[in-house]
């Protein structure tokens, strides 16, 4: 492959990544944890924009329950916006020849 079309297939690119980026930074990700007792918002920048809890999952004598039913929802909701990226990203890069990578 010659040097000048390896050039511009990168450029290409690279302006795909940057498009899939912004998308993806638009998006809102959503997930719970406990049938719903927990739910939890997150947008494409990783900020955590909401969270709600069902007033059926607040004990105050068994408030690591709870605890744990944020943990498994935020971190459902963290690999989902993950997986999405992956995905995306994996998409543009897909069968591409890169000598060394």
């Amino acid at each position: 492959m010659d040097m000048q079309k390896m050039l511009k297939e990168m450029q290409k690119m690279q302006g795909k990544m940057a498009k899939t980026q912004a998308e993806l930074a638009t998006q809102v990700y959503e997930s719970e944890a406990g049938g719903g007792a927990v739910k939890v918002k997150l947008n494409g920048h990783g900020l955590i924009t909401a969270i709600t809890i069902s007033p059926d999952a607040v004990d105050k004598e068994d408030v690591e329950a709870l605890e744990d039913l944020l943990q498994a929802a935020v971190n459902s909701v963290l690999k989902k916006k993950e997986d999405a990226s992956k995905d995306a990203m994996g998409d543009i890069t897909k069968g591409l020849k890169i000598p060394g990578m």
